[in-house]
Formats: structure tokens, sequence, C-alpha cells
């Protein structure tokens, strides 16, 4: 790659790697923060109520180990909520678990964006098992071919959390507005619960940014080497 090229790259590289740094240290720091803040409902109960509000009574919700790890499971149907969300009647249990029923609703109602993230997951997997393999294979056999279909492999994983952004702005938007609607919260306990959504969905931008980036370094490399193939 060309040394300009280069230097662009690492240029960029620093601020996002920041934001990355900065978004991960947001959601520990105001999960932490507002799990010590008391709610009128635990996480298992506000994702109940989402679940309510939308008209949806078919998922179930069950407890999971581990700090962070809720999540919607759409294989059979469940929601999962860490042990600090679950049986927790603060305002980031009721945000995280809100967040995850949004998830819930999503797939009920056939939400666009998620049933495109579905379609790709089988492509998204295989994409993210095989592109370094080719990658790495381009680079040691100067195979140009190679090379790019690493950069296609690569390219779906981008996609793939691309499509993840609406999808996790719409969840906490649906959240939020439930927690209001439904008065789960009062209204200073809702700024709290906005924030750790708001901290999380950050740690997405900046995974979809460097995605973007190292992508982007792979296309330099490849038209590097095609100019310098020609000549």
């Amino acid at each position: 790659m060309p040394f300009y090229y280069d230097s662009i790259y690492w240029i960029l590289l620093i601020p996002v790697l920041l934001l990355s740094l900065y978004a991960q240290a947001r959601v520990s720091s105001s999960f932490s923060r507002y799990s010590r803040e008391r709610s009128r409902v635990t996480g298992a109960q506000a994702a109940c109520a989402v679940l309510r509000a939308h008209g949806v009574h078919d998922v179930a919700i069950r407890p999971c180990r581990g700090k962070l790890t809720d999540h919607y499971d759409p294989r059979d149907n469940s929601i999962y909520l860490s042990e600090p969300v679950y049986n927790a009647a603060t305002v980031a249990a009721v945000g995280v678990a809100a967040h995850e029923a949004g998830h819930a609703v999503q797939y009920a109602v056939g939400y666009g964006p998620v049933r495109v993230r579905s379609a790709i997951i089988p492509v998204t997997r295989f994409g993210s098992q095989f592109a370094f393999i080719a990658l790495m294979l381009g680079l040691a056999l100067y195979s140009q071919p190679m090379f790019l279909i690493g950069i296609v492999l690569f390219g779906l994983t981008t996609l793939f959390q691309l499509v993840t952004l609406p999808v996790e702005f719409d969840a906490s938007a649906r959240a939020l507005a439930t927690i209001e609607g439904a008065g789960l919260l009062d209204e200073e306990a809702q700024k709290g619960a906005k924030k750790v959504l708001t901290a999380a969905a950050l740690t997405y931008v900046a995974a979809l940014l460097m995605s973007l980036l190292q992508l982007l370094r792979y296309l330099l490399i490849f038209a590097g080497r095609d100019d310098r193939g020609r000549r």
C-alpha cells in the first residue's frame, strides 16, 4: 500500500480506537451507576410490560448467567436476562430488559431490518470464518482473486454490522417509549435508562466504524497490488 494511504489509515484508526474504548467504558460506568438507582419494577417485569404493551404474549423471559449477557434468542423465542438484570429493581435493569424485549417485539411484528439481519446471518458466519484465511492466502500467494474473495467475505460482516445499527436503535426506541407510556420509571429515572441504552448503542457505532475502516484498508491494499501488477 502506498505510504500516503497507509498514513491515512493509521490517522483514522486512532480516533476510532478511542471511540471504541470510550464506548466500552461508558457502558460499564452507566450500567454501574444506574444499577444503584432503584426502580418500582424488576428487569423481568419491565420486559414483560414491553411485550404486553405491544400485544406479544408468547415470549419466555428466562435468567442467564453473567453480566451484560442479556439477549433475545429468536431460535427459542426467549429473552435471556443476566443476574444483575432479571430480579433487580434498578433503572439500569429496566432499561436493558426493556431493550431486549424490544428485539422480541421486532421479530413478532416482522420489523424489516431485523428480517434482513436474520436472513444474512448464515452467510455472515461463513464470511467471518473464512475471510481471514482467504485474505492471508491472497497475500501469501500474491493472488488477487483470492484476496478479492477475502474482501467480499469480510464485507459481509461489515454489512451485518451496518444492518444491526437500525435494529439496535429501534429496539431502544420501543423500550423507552414503553417505559414512559407504562410509567415504569419516573421522568428522572427515564433519563438514566436512556443514558444506559445510548452508551450501549455507541458500542455498535464504534464496531461498524472499525469494520468499515478495516474494509477500506483491504480495498486499498488490493488496489495497490493491482496497480503494481500492471506495471
